[in-house]
């Protein structure tokens, strides 16, 4: 596996990838035109991405980073690039995306690369989570682009609370269960994140 990731990570992906804000000038163009990323073009798709830009425009104005990620984050000496594999429909990826670009935009070392998930079915498919496409999906690459480590595609709560609805609904329909989920979102803060984030990190970087 980790050869053919290494295979599939190179150079000229990372020259395809979008910047934060070269993907958010991506996603508003779709939009003027009624579409999104990826194949499916239908209106719901439509929707979850408008709802998407809301989220995204939200948390950047309004996300915060502790004092100690800050410091964690500008201790990083070592170039490094966080590639997330996503798509403007994802609600997931909306709700951590914008913290991860805020995360980035503390240290000149770090680099955000942005690329779809179904324009990349091979990268995608060496990343899977218990054998799904989820997306969001953050890999901390080397500057020789070996995979140090990864988060997602959603924090450990909200992870395990899907687990349990596909085993068992108990009645709540699809739509009242991602409303729970981003209502979640909005009350967590990005806090589970930036705490699973900060493992992360800690075990990458010896922090």
């Amino acid at each position: 596996m980790l050869d053919q990731q290494l295979k599939l990570i190179t150079p000229s992906l990372l020259e395809s990838s979008q910047s934060y804000s070269e993907y958010r000038e991506m996603i508003d163009k779709l939009l003027s035109q009624n579409k999104t990323t990826g194949p499916i073009q239908t209106e719901g798709y439509l929707e979850y991405t408008r709802m998407n830009v809301k989220r995204m425009n939200r948390w950047d104005k309004t996300a915060k980073i502790s004092s100690e990620m800050e410091e964690m984050i500008k201790s990083i000496s070592i170039p490094i690039v966080f590639l997330v594999i996503t798509e403007a429909w994802c609600g997931d990826a909306a709700q951590s995306i914008p913290y991860i670009s805020k995360l980035a935009d503390l240290n000149p070392n770090i680099q955000l690369k942005l690329v779809l998930r179904d324009e990349n079915p091979d990268l995608m498919d060496a990343y899977l989570t218990e054998g799904a496409r989820s997306i969001p999906k953050l890999i901390v690459l080397s500057d020789k682009l070996e995979d140090l480590g990864t988060w997602g595609p959603r924090p450990k709560y909200l992870q395990d609370r899907l687990k349990a609805y596909k085993l068992d609904p108990m009645g709540i329909s699809s739509k009242e269960f991602s409303e729970g989920t981003h209502l979640w979102y909005a009350k967590d803060k990005n806090r589970s994140l930036e705490s699973e984030l900060m493992d992360l990190f800690k075990s990458i970087f010896d922090l």
